[in-house]
């Protein structure tokens, strides 16, 4: 569904604007591109911070408390 959006939001854009539509069609791999190492480092931080979390929360689960 989404997929479709984007394919009728560009279509729209290619009818107003084909300039515009033709950079945005020829830049979005680019900036794909450039965001991967964003990517990598919101996964890294996810990771440390449930590292983190688990180190907390390891006391409570030794004296045997169960999350809900």
């Amino acid at each position: 569904m989404r997929v479709l959006f984007v394919l009728l939001l560009w279509a729209l854009v290619l009818v107003l604007c084909w300039p515009v539509a033709l950079a945005v069609l020829v830049l979005w791999p680019i900036l794909w591109l450039l965001s991967i190492p964003f990517r990598i480092v919101g996964a890294l931080m996810e990771a440390i911070l449930a590292f983190v979390k688990a180190i907390l929360f390891l006391p409570a689960r030794l004296l045997g408390h169960r999350p809900a």
